[in-house]
């Protein structure tokens, strides 16, 4: 295999990965996935996950990837096939907070009134946004990168200097690899952990504004399931499921919606947010090849997916 076998090789097969790959091999280059692991077993599959750009950094880019992020996924929604769909719901606060500033892209978004919220809320709002069923919407991705000639090897590496033998263009969506891979010691896990239910008749979201809390409190309807949420354990490196964490987010979900106790338990999810100061979509030489870097959007992965990979896809 040699430089000019194909135009650009991904590494990662997260949401971030197969995005950017989508967009390079739509645009026409001969693209190829590298990844340590299969799409169902990355951090993307385990996301919730709700479109919004909640503590991510730097915020004026950040405002744009997520708006362009938002007209795709609308767009998605139309699609059943996609996994994207257009929920309606509330996310409250148990304390006076200000509503979140991106909340005016959003369709129907207002605040609540006081009966409208849970007992204890003090603050909240309601709003309609995209909501993503992760497995069926990585699949959807995947095939519509073998549709415009991509494709995907399961191959780990341990520098980037194997990849740029193979391509004059390396975009590196390695999420938590790039922290050994390129290496990043600014990135560091954020260990986020999801019960998945048998949906008792739940159509709308809730998600409480917990800050920056390590316990999460959400629940997010995908048809005849209910993704319940969740942690945000900071330097956590375990990818097992914790059964005291899950009992604990079984409880706290309960609490807001009785229709919870007792539910049947489906499946339990575990990723690793890759986190940094600030997302990383920044270019480098190495080798003669050009390598550009695309990770760090801890829990706004696919909140961002697109609109990071427009602005890598648009100058090639």
């Amino acid at each position: 295999m040699t430089r000019t076998d194909f135009d650009a090789l991904v590494i990662g097969a997260g949401v971030s990965g197969l995005t950017t790959a989508v967009c390079l091999a739509e645009a026409g280059l001969r693209v190829k996935i590298w990844a340590a692991e299969p799409p169902e077993r990355t951090t993307s599959y385990a996301a919730g996950a709700m479109w919004g750009p909640y503590l991510v950094e730097p915020v004026d880019r950040v405002r744009v990837w997520s708006a362009q992020t938002l007209d795709v996924l609308r767009q998605l929604a139309t699609d059943p096939a996609t996994g994207v769909r257009l929920v309606s719901g509330i996310e409250a606060s148990r304390k006076p907070v200000e509503p979140p500033e991106w909340g005016d892209q959003l369709d129907g978004f207002r605040m609540c009134e006081p009966s409208e919220l849970p007992d204890s809320f003090a603050t909240g709002w309601r709003y309609r946004a995209p909501l993503v069923d992760m497995p069926v919407y990585l699949g959807y991705l995947r095939g519509r990168l073998k549709a415009a000639g991509g494709m995907i090897d399961i191959r780990r590496i341990d520098a980037l200097g194997e990849a740029v033998q193979v391509a004059p263009l390396i975009v590196n969506c390695s999420g938590m690899g790039a922290r050994d891979l390129v290496p990043d010691p600014n990135l560091t896990p954020i260990r986020g952990q999801l019960v998945v239910v048998e949906n008792p008749g739940i159509t709308e979201f809730f998600s409480e504004d917990t800050g920056l809390s390590p316990d999460l409190l959400h629940f997010y309807p995908q048809g005849e399931t209910l993704v319940l949420g969740g942690t945000a354990q900071p330097g956590e490196c375990s990818q097992e499921p914790d059964s005291g964490t899950a009992a604990a987010i079984l409880a706290r979900c309960a609490e807001i919606e009785p229709r919870l106790r007792n539910v049947q338990v489906v499946e339990h999810r575990v990723g690793l947010r890759p986190t940094r100061p600030n997302v990383r979509i920044e270019e480098e030489q190495l080798d003669g090849a050009r390598v550009i870097h695309n990770y760090g959007h801890s829990g706004a992965g696919v909140t961002l997916s697109w609109g990071c990979a427009f602005e890598i896809s648009r100058p090639i």
